[in-house]
């Protein structure tokens, strides 16, 4: 009879346990900081210093060009609950703004790109603004890894200690493959290192490593080249002896496809510039983002 009731005891003692544990997950699961990111490069960041105290929601998902995003009545729903919002600046994301009012969000909204020394490009007279495709430059991404972790810290200054670490850990990461790619691409002469893409995304990329790279479009896919500048930009090709010509995954891959046909010059794949790929693609991570475009360039630069 005693060793019954011991038992009953045992077993009501363990539910109540396990009951403890549920209970505390679901309150953990409630309390994660509800955040936006504009795109999937700047998700894949705040995912990676909130880690799992921080629940992301990206906006314009992989594959998707936030130059000429439309937002839809759930993105506001989505940013309306949100309690920190990430954005790129310096124009790319000109619905933004627009959809902070018609969500009727106040709360904080962390702009990237702060602190980066900007660029301007082939577009910016144009466009009256720098260039706003920072995160090409690995060096850079540590200052957008920097402003995710104050901008979390601004909200959550509880678990700041948390974000801290994690931000940390993603730098010494980024700085290590900052370092690889210089050293692949130093190994390269500096005469060679001429690429062609879609549209201007790859300044920083550039200035950071030493590559100049040529684009029919100007610094936003909205943009469209005249026949004048293709035709400029083929003879340039030609003069230049340009060996490496890229598509890019949020492009319209027709032009660049032209001008191969008539320079001759071969595809070298896709680079991916302003979205990350599909969980399964090549760039599903920013790091994974910027290992596969080195390796692309590497390998088309040093070919034939």
């Amino acid at each position: 009879m005693e060793q019954g009731l011991f038992a009953m005891r045992c077993l009501v003692l363990l539910s109540l346990a396990l009951l403890g544990v549920l209970s505390c997950q679901r309150a953990s699961a409630q309390e994660r900081l509800a955040a936006v990111a504009t795109f999937s490069i700047l998700g894949d960041m705040v995912a990676r210093v909130g880690g799992e105290d921080v629940e992301v929601t990206t906006l314009v998902g992989p594959e998707g060009d936030a130059h000429v995003y439309q937002p839809t009545p759930a993105d506001a729903a989505v940013v309306a609950k949100a309690r920190i919002v990430f954005e790129n600046g310096l124009g790319l994301e000109g619905w933004l703004g627009r959809l902070i009012r018609s969500s009727g969000y106040k709360g904080v909204v962390v702009t990237m790109i702060r602190d980066v020394e900007t660029l301007g490009g082939h577009g910016a007279a144009v466009l009256g603004a720098p260039d706003p495709h920072a995160w090409q430059s690995l060096a850079n991404a540590l200052v957008y890894v920097r402003n995710t972790k104050d901008g979390l810290c601004r909200v959550d200054q509880a678990r700041c200690p948390h974000y801290a670490a994690n931000a940390g850990a993603y730098a010494a990461e980024i700085g290590a493959l900052d370092a690889e790619i210089r050293s692949r691409i130093a190994a390269i002469p500096a005469d060679r290192r001429k690429v062609i893409t879609s549209h201007d995304a790859f300044g920083y990329f550039g200035r950071a490593y030493g590559v100049t790279f040529l684009a029919p479009q100007g610094l936003s896919t909205e943009s469209e080249p005249s026949a004048r500048d293709v035709a400029r930009l083929i003879q340039q090709i030609r003069q230049e002896r340009v060996k490496a010509l890229f598509i890019e995954n949020i492009t319209d891959p027709r032009l660049v496809e032209q001008i191969a046909r008539e320079t001759g010059v071969k595809l070298g794949g896709t680079l991916y510039s302003d979205a990350l790929s599909g969980r399964g693609g090549p760039a599903a991570t920013y790091l994974d983002m910027m290992r596969h475009n080195a390796k692309a360039i590497v390998d088309a630069l040093t070919c034939c």
